[in-house]
């Protein structure tokens, strides 16, 4: 960060801290000159994380924030992002306190955002494919099936590795973000693009590589999956419901009111008339398939039209950018 603009820049780091003792003081220690504050938020973690970073670390920039009760990493975050945010903040990094992100690269999440590309930055450890020899596979496998979920829910199409605990926003976008509501949990970050998405927020991959050591993770794959399933399936209905209809309407609209409904009716005729000429032994008219295949073929080409626009329809102008404009 070198112009003017991006030396008037305050970056604060947020670093939720649950069992993470034996790493947070090295990953603090790298923490580079150009970020103003960090915040440690201590996660009722049972190490006293908090207290150890208060014993040894005499980095003047860093405080800690106590929860009584373990919230999780979103509820971590959202105490960091208000105090960050009361602190005049103008960009706030995101990093975990087990050492698998390099502190270091920092500049890469922030520079976008101070340049006006992008209202928030997060890591991407799929760019680069030789990365991928270094992660365990059951997480390339898991966060690939994450990853197809997260994009359908969030509407990001083409961002990648929506788990990923490394990110910067810009603190105008924070400030419009309904911090009460974001998942307090491991939902935490694709929750986040949901509602960057309905803000149209741009978001960009920043192509990293994470160093797995001893440490394990506290995120199951498989228990992900089948727990994230059901809130990206709410997530995508409500993001449908607030960009389509509410926001805006216009012919993709339509499509997501007609498609489903003429697919719904084909498939309900179609299992009427088979079970009633099963029960009188006759064969269907080719009327009545007609008149149960054609809902079925244009209520699927509908919600391909659909999911098309869907696909395309994703945020080019950085919010932030927008906002500037309207207070000159």
């Amino acid at each position: 960060m070198t112009s003017t603009t991006e030396s008037d820049s305050k970056v604060i780091v947020v670093i939720p801290c649950f069992r993470a003792k034996d790493q947070v003081l090295d990953v603090l220690k790298r923490i580079p000159a150009e970020v103003s504050e960090i915040i440690c938020v201590d996660d009722a973690c049972p190490e006293n994380t908090g207290r150890h970073i208060e014993d040894q670390c005499k980095d003047l920039r860093v405080s800690v924030i106590y929860h009584q009760q373990n919230k999780g990493v979103g509820g971590a975050m959202v105490s960091g992002y208000r105090l960050a945010l009361e602190n005049n903040a103008t960009c706030i990094v995101k990093i975990d306190a087990d050492g698998q992100m390099d502190p270091a690269i920092i500049s890469r999440f922030l520079n976008p955002i101070v340049r006006g590309e992008a209202d928030y930055t997060k890591g991407n450890r799929f760019y680069n494919l030789e990365n991928l020899s270094s992660m365990p596979t059951i997480r390339v496998l898991g966060n690939a099936a994450l990853s197809f979920m997260s994009k359908f829910s969030t509407g990001y199409w083409r961002i990648f590795d929506p788990n990923n605990g490394y990110t910067a926003i810009h603190a105008d976008i924070l400030r419009h973000l309904p911090l009460q509501k974001i998942s307090s949990g491991y939902f935490f970050e694709t929750d986040m693009l949901f509602r960057l998405n309905t803000l149209r927020a741009v978001v960009i991959d920043i192509p990293m590589q994470s160093k797995y050591e001893n440490e394990g993770s506290s995120l199951s794959i498989l228990r992900s999956v089948n727990e994230f399933g059901l809130k990206h399936l709410m997530n995508f209905f409500k993001r449908i419901i607030y960009n389509y209809f509410l926001r805006d309407f216009h012919l993709a609209s339509l499509e997501w009111i007609l498609g489903p409904s003429l697919l719904a009716y084909g498939l309900v005729f179609g299992v009427i008339k088979w079970n009633e000429s099963i029960a009188l032994g006759t064969s269907a008219t080719a009327g009545t398939v007609m008149l149960a295949a054609l809902p079925i073929i244009i209520g699927l080409q509908l919600l391909l039209s659909a999911l098309n626009f869907d696909v395309d329809n994703r945020p080019v102008i950085p919010l932030q950018r927008l906002m500037e404009n309207q207070q000159k």
